[in-house]
């Protein structure tokens, strides 16, 4: 099957730079949807994973351009983002693709400089985090936010998220999904916290917690977080991650810089920060955040009357 007329169609080579928990699961729908994908990651294990999926292995961000009129990136941080769009082996350096579509979660600043970046060598840069979790990735199970200056590119990225997203949002202008993104992942935060103190109420009143998940998941007091990470904080499992505590942590500072940027409370968010530090402090980074569950777990309650 032939490409769209932007090269953006089912046929077309689709890049994807950064193959951790949330890129590989992407890379993985993208190959059983048929298409043909050159993904890069500095991890050897992680590309052996994904030439062994049936990838296209390149050697740097600018080989995995090769060919490529779109490019997925999917990074855990700042400085990687930027390596991938401005260093010797990347995506500027190659001329860019047409299509960046900068799939990860960081500060609007950062999202700007990579943009003029591309700009300066005709690429453009398409701002669209995802909402959901690396276990959510794996069946599709995510929301997009897509945000461009054009149109035409908010629409093309848009053909190319729904290989693998259940929705895709057109939120507007440049950055405007990075605003999304932190108003999300403020109530993912929050949330997570808050399963985990529903989680801890009914296993000390001596319920069931299978049939708690059941029966509270199916009702008004309900969220994905429960329904996610409910699970893992009844077994007490958090060695398998969808999403890292150190990872999201750094999510929360952006999310935190942000709302003080813009002059909103959170009064939520900073009480849920400090059990996630103090997950942090127990040398938790590697765990998924359900974590949060054992600090709650060895607080000690009120005494009753």
């Amino acid at each position: 099957m032939d490409g769209g007329p932007d090269g953006t169609g089912a046929g077309a080579s689709i890049g994807l730079v950064g193959l951790g928990v949330m890129g590989s699961a992407i890379a993985g729908l993208l190959l059983r949807d048929g298409a043909a994908v050159r993904g890069y990651d500095i991890a050897a294990e992680r590309m052996d994973r994904f030439r062994a999926a049936g990838g296209q292995a390149a050697r740097s961000p600018a080989d995995a351009a090769a060919g490529c009129a779109v490019v997925l990136t999917s990074l855990p941080s700042a400085a990687a983002f930027h390596e991938v769009v401005s260093g010797p082996q990347g995506l500027a350096a190659a001329g860019g693709p047409r299509l960046v579509v900068e799939m990860s979660t960081l500060s609007l600043a950062d999202k700007v400089r990579g943009k003029q970046a591309l700009g300066a060598v005709g690429a453009c840069l398409v701002d669209a985090p995802l909402s959901g979790t690396g276990a959510q990735a794996v069946t599709g199970d995510l929301v997009a936010f897509v945000s461009a200056d054009d149109p035409s590119a908010r629409t093309a990225a848009a053909a190319t998220l729904a290989r693998f997203t259940r929705a895709q949002y057109d939120v507007g202008a440049f950055g405007n999904g990075s605003k999304f993104k932190y108003v999300a992942n403020l109530l993912v935060a929050v949330h997570n916290v808050a399963a985990a103190e529903a989680i801890v109420l009914a296993e000390r009143s001596g319920l069931d917690l299978a049939l708690v998940l059941e029966a509270v998941a199916d009702g008004a007091g309900s969220s994905r977080m429960l329904q996610v990470r409910g699970p893992l904080m009844a077994a007490g499992t958090y060695d398998d991650p969808s999403v890292r505590l150190a990872v999201f942590l750094k999510d929360l500072d952006l999310i935190s810089e942000f709302a003080g940027a813009v002059g909103a409370p959170a009064p939520l968010l900073a009480a849920s920060r400090r059990i996630y530090d103090e997950a942090l402090a127990e040398g938790r980074s590697g765990q998924d955040t359900a974590c949060v569950a054992e600090i709650l777990r060895h607080e000690p309650g009120k005494a009753p009357r």
